[in-house]
This record gives structure tokens, C-alpha cells and sequence, in this order.
């Protein structure tokens, strides 16, 4: 092998993608310790953990996570529900099956995001890291104790196996990581070299906390990417123990190769974790209430606020928690215009249907006023949009001062708040005045253009219970002389409809992971307006709205990436592409006081049962018969 000097430096030249911006990133600097080198050296200087934004906040030589308890009690059952059918225990992307619930557990990932910090990732299968000066070469080495269940170790020739399978078999997998892996190159049975088409940045290693690593032997006459019942060879904590349709449960292995490694140290405490399926949530509460099983994620505030007045929940058998998220930020909610039709392509016809949605009657009407609305892309961060520019936004913002509108420069965006009471006259009357000037005007009771063509549209969503927040707004429109219908669509229509832009607003979700970078491409940028897959719905198509995602992905630090992205906040505000609705809520959950539980007050990047650090991974059974465990 090739001997080559490595030097440490901070990740400075960063590419912009318009050279008039070159001058903003003078003198940041990434936090992250990268490799000045052309070649691979024998042996580089690995870490234990990467974030190309911040400072890791553990040491290498960290215990564990602080909201996990090295001390929790490990034995018991936990029991939780699920809405999703047994069907499907491959799991791979893209087989149009959803994979059974809890299926994660079954399975290691090269890193492991923690749940405190917003953009730190640390090895798990992995036990070291490290980034080329350039940005354009990330090198990994697996754990020597890596082990399958079977026992045979995991290599890199698994991780390559994975690659080529999820490349063949997953058609989103391969549109996200065609786009940037230039090459996956082995170097021996423990390291690999991940080239880059560009320079790496968060969303590519975030990826990787979520690329599903596969065991090259046991599929060697199997396919990876087919729909199966049959438990796959796997190596995580848990492995399935038995199954029907209606029901999985997973057991711990107690010999799990990683059991003590620290980013592992005190979760997966339960002995079994079983899924029952309940196709009706109102099914699933009352069997929570009679103590079926043992956790409940209440979603509807109608229930929240009416329904648990009970002797378990006044005795504290059953406690009731409202607990602060941050992984997710921006619209939890949105409806997004369609700019492929003519109707929708004048700013001030999207602007004058957002000031018709009156947020507030719905908030108090059906939400027990418990929803804040999303007056930002990225509402609920330090990436948000407040006030007037500051002089740094304004430094971005100044090359284009022509291409934008005047009040992205000298007013904070604002929407008009109702009484939530009634009708908003003020908002109608503003909206009908902005219609007019685009054009269109009232004809016996109706709004039509120069040439009398009326005013119709649909509201297209796949959702039923968004029925009731969607036809009020119908009616609203009527008073405006709009011709505006609800559409409910069957699933896979509805992705249809999305996938050939077949509609004229949608009903969408347009929350981002936080920190929101790695997903801007997707969203928001002229390529993804014309993909099928794409995220850019509303068919977005602005070189500065393009060139601020370009600068933005390639950020060096969580200080710049906020600046930019409240720059790149006020354009899309301004540019009225989406009606915003309400922000992320916060999680209100229930649980028997069977369960214990540490001080997960910090973990607020992470939910309880989604994700890769799932926090009630670190709870336990509350049992005295069960000792705790020596450190």
C-alpha cells in the first residue's frame, strides 16, 4: 500500500454554486477533524464518531448516551401496538410492502445518531471514521467483534453486497445514492473507502445511519429485495421469536455482540418486545386502558383533552406526558400549489388562498387550540426566518435583489390572525383585492378571468380525517367565488397523482429533519421539480432559490447553515408556494407505571418509538425482582 503524509486541517474551501457568494464562507471553518491526503495512507487516523457541523459532545472514550441508564434493569415484556399488518420481514426499501413493526431491532447500522445532539453520529458496526481533507473520501473500519447471528463476522464485503442489492431492488435507494457515490471501494475485510462525485456533506452521512447493511452469505440464493415472511439473518439485539399476522414478538439475545459497546450501554432492556395489530385506533385505546398493552401514543387531541379521565390515570397507574421534540421541524402540514397550472403560476393568487385559510377557527374548532401554525419553512429552529434580515442574510440575499420580491428585503413575513371566530373579513377582503389585480374578476356570484373561465380547482388529499379541516376551507373559498372541491384519494392513486403532478393542491407533510439541509434538494430545487420521485411538489423553479440550496448543503457549520437557510426561508415565504399550516406537535403519550424510565429531558432530537435511537429503547420493566446491573 501507497505511504502518504496526513496532516490535520479544518475544512475551509468549501464549492459554492454562485461564485458572487464565494466571499460569505471567508474564514468558517468545519468542526469535524478531516485528512489532507491523495492517496489512502496504512493507517488513517480513525475516529469514533463524525458530524461535519459541530463538535462531537462525546469523547472517545465516552460510557454511554447521558439519557440512557447503564444501571436499568434488563428482563421483562414490553408490550406495544401497531396499525401495520404482519406482512413483511425482508426489510428492504421499495418493495410496496411495509415492513413489519419493530423490524429495526433486528438489525445493526454502521452509526448511531444521538438523540442530544443535532447532527453527531457515532459507530456501531463501525468503530472508526475519518473524512478527507477534500471532503470527497470518507473512510470506515467495522468492528472487529462485528458478528451475524449465525456468528460469522460482518465484512466489508457484506456492506458492498448491501450497496449493489439496495442499488438494484430500491428505486428511491438508488435515486438518493446514485446521485453522490462516485465509487464503494474495499480495502480489506474490515475497511472500506466511500468516494464522492462532489464533497460530502450531512444528509450523505446521515444516509448512512440508515443504510440497511445485509449478510452476504445467507443471500447468497435468496433475494434481498422480495417480499418475505421467512426471518432473514440479521445481527441486532433482538431476533424474531414468533409471529401470525396480528402479532411479532422480538427477544433479546443476551450473547448480542455489541451489548456493551457505550453507544448501546443501558437500552434494549426489555427480554421480549411484542407488536399487536389494531387496524382501529379506538379499538387500540380501550385495550390500552384495560392494560393490553403497555404504551399508547395519543395522536388525536380530541382524545387527549376528552377521553382519559379515568381512575388509572387520577391513581397513576396509567401517567400522562406531553414531551418536547426537535428531530422534526418546519410543516408538520401544508397544502402545496400546483405551478404547472396557469391559474396558480401569479404569486398574488397563491398569496390571496393562503390569507383564505383561517387557521385560527380551525385551531379552536378542532384542535382545543393546541397548534402553533408554521410561519417558516423551518419553524420550531434557529433556521427560521424572524424579523427583518440581518446583515449576513442581507449579504446573500443582495446579488439578487432584483430577481426577489422588495418585501423579502424590508418586511418580516407575517400571516393575519382571526379571532377564530366567524369569518376573517379583513383576510377575504385583502385576498379578493389581490385576485383582482391579477386579473380576475366576480360575474353573478362567481370569479372568472378576461376570458370567463371560472375559477376551479380540487383539493386532492389521500387522508380522510383531513375532511374535516379541508371542506371549511372549500366553504371559505365560495365566498370568494372559487369553485374549489375536496377529492379523497385511495393510496396508491394518490401517489400517482403526486408522481405525474396530476393535481391542483395537495394535502402534504413538509417537515425536515433538524438540521433541515440534507433534505432542501430534494424540496426545493429545479431538478427535483421535474423528477418523478421528487419531493418539490409544487414544481419550484428559481436559480436563487437553487443557489441557496447549493450553499446551504455545503455549509461548514450549524451558524452558517441557519443563515443561510433564513435566507432561503424568506424567498420561499415570499414566493407563496405552500399554504402552512400547523408546526410539528408535541408528543403526548401514555404508559403503564410498570415501565421505568431515566431523565430523557436532553434527547429531544429524537421520538420515543420512531427512529434509529429510539428513546424507549433506554425505559425498563419497574420491577424489584429484577436486580440491577453491576457497572
Amino acid at each position: 500500500m501507497t505511504s502518504c503524509t496526513w496532516r490535520r486541517k479544518p475544512a475551509t474551501n468549501l464549492p459554492t454554486s454562485d461564485r458572487v457568494l464565494r466571499s460569505f464562507f471567508a474564514g468558517a471553518a468545519a468542526t469535524v477533524v478531516v485528512l489532507a491526503s491523495t492517496c489512502l495512507a496504512e493507517q488513517p487516523p480513525y475516529q469514533h464518531g463524525i458530524s461535519l457541523l459541530h463538535d462531537l459532545k462525546y469523547p472517545a472514550d465516552f460510557a454511554h448516551f447521558d439519557y440512557a441508564n447503564p444501571a436499568a434493569p434488563k428482563g421483562g415484556s414490553l408490550t406495544l401496538s401497531t396499525t401495520w399488518p404482519i406482512r413483511n420481514f425482508s426489510g428492504a426499501w421499495g418493495t410496496g410492502v411495509g415492513n413489519a413493526a419493530g423490524l429495526e431491532r433486528t438489525f445493526d447500522r454502521l452509526f448511531v445518531r444521538s438523540a442530544d445532539e443535532q447532527s453527531a453520529m457515532y459507530g456501531l458496526l463501525v468503530d472508526g471514521v475519518a473524512l478527507s481533507a477534500d471532503r470527497k473520501s470518507l473512510f470506515i473500519r467495522l468492528h472487529e467483534k462485528a458478528r451475524w447471528h449465525d456468528g460469522l463476522p460482518v465484512t466489508t464485503a457484506d456492506l458492498r453486497f448491501s450497496y449493489d442489492a439496495m442499488d438494484k431492488t430500491s428505486l428511491a435507494g438508488k435515486a438518493y445514492y446514485r446521485r453522490w457515490v462516485e465509487s464503494f471501494e474495499i480495502v480489506n475485510d474490515r475497511e472500506l473507502v466511500i468516494r464522492h462525485k462532489d464533497v460530502f456533506t450531512h444528509s450523505n452521512l446521515i444516509a448512512l445511519t440508515t443504510f440497511p447493511v445485509r449478510p452476504a452469505h445467507y443471500y447468497a440464493d435468496r433475494d434481498p429485495g422480495k417480499t418475505t415472511l421467512e426471518p432473514p439473518m440479521s445481527g441486532g439485539p433482538y431476533r424474531i421469536a414468533v409471529f401470525d399476522r396480528n402479532h411479532v414478538t422480538y427477544e433479546r439475545l443476551d450473547d448480542y455482540w455489541a451489548r456493551d459497546l457505550p453507544v448501546n450501554r443501558g437500552r434494549h432492556n426489555f427480554d421480549t418486545i411484542r407488536y399487536d395489530v389494531y387496524r382501529d385506533a379506538t379499538v387500540a385505546r380501550e385495550a390500552f386502558r384495560k392494560g393490553l398493552f403497555d404504551f399508547f401514543w395519543e395522536s388525536d387531541i380530541r382524545y387527549w383533552v376528552n377521553s382519559y379521565d379515568i381512575p388509572a390515570v387520577k391513581s397513576g397507574q396509567i401517567r400522562k406526558e406531553i414531551r418536547s421534540v426537535r428531530k422534526n421541524i418546519g410543516q408538520a402540514r401544508s397544502l402545496v400549489f400546483n405551478l404547472n397550472r396557469e391559474m396558480f403560476r401569479d404569486a398574488r393568487v397563491r398569496e390571496a388562498l393562503t390569507l383564505a385559510f383561517d387557521f385560527e377557527w380551525q385551531n379552536r374548532v378542532f384542535h382545543h387550540d393546541s397548534q402553533e401554525r408554521a410561519l417558516s419553512y423551518f419553524a420550531g429552529s434557529s433556521f427560521a426566518a424572524r424579523g427583518l434580515p440581518t446583515e449576513e442574510e442581507n449579504a446573500l440575499l443582495a446579488p439578487y435583489r432584483d430577481q426577489l420580491p422588495v418585501r423579502v428585503f424590508t418586511q418580516p413575513f407575517e400571516l393575519p390572525r382571526s379571532t377564530g371566530q366567524g369569518s376573517h373579513r379583513t383576510a377575504l377582503e385583502r385576498a379578493r383585492q389581490l385576485l383582482a389585480e391579477a386579473g380576475w374578476t366576480i360575474v353573478d356570484g362567481r370569479l372568472q378571468d378576461v376570458n370567463g373561465k371560472p375559477f376551479a380547482f380540487e383539493i386532492a388529499t389521500q387522508h380522510g380525517w383531513a375532511k374535516r379541516l379541508l371542506l371549511p376551507y372549500v366553504e371559505t373559498l365560495a365566498f370568494l367565488g372559487i369553485d374549489a372541491r375536496f377529492r379523497l384519494l385511495e393510496n396508491v392513486l394518490a401517489a400517482k397523482y403526486k408522481r405525474q403532478r396530476r393535481f391542483d393542491m395537495f394535502l402534504v407533510n413538509r417537515d425536515f429533519l433538524n438540521p433541515p439541509m440534507g433534505q432542501l434538494l430534494t424540496y426545493f430545487s429545479s431538478a427535483a421539480a421535474v423528477a418523478e420521485l421528487g419531493g418539490n411538489l409544487a414544481g419550484i423553479d428559481d436559480p436563487v432559490v437553487d443557489t441557496l440550496v447549493g450553499l446551504a448543503q455545503s455549509a461548514p457549520n450549524l451558524e452558517t447553515a441557519a443563515v443561510i437557510c433564513r435566507a432561503l426561508d424568506r424567498v420561499l415565504l415570499w414566493g407563496f408556494y405552500h399554504i402552512p399550516l400547523n408546526m410539528p406537535e408535541q408528543e403526548r403519550f401514555l404508559y403503564w407505571d410498570k415501565l421505568g424510565r431515566s431523565d430523557d429531558s436532553s434527547a429531544v432530537y429524537e421520538y420515543l418509538t420512531d427512529g434509529q435511537a429510539r428513546i424507549i429503547d433506554s425505559w425498563w420493566i419497574n420491577d424489584a425482582s429484577v436486580a440491577l446491573r453491576e457497572l
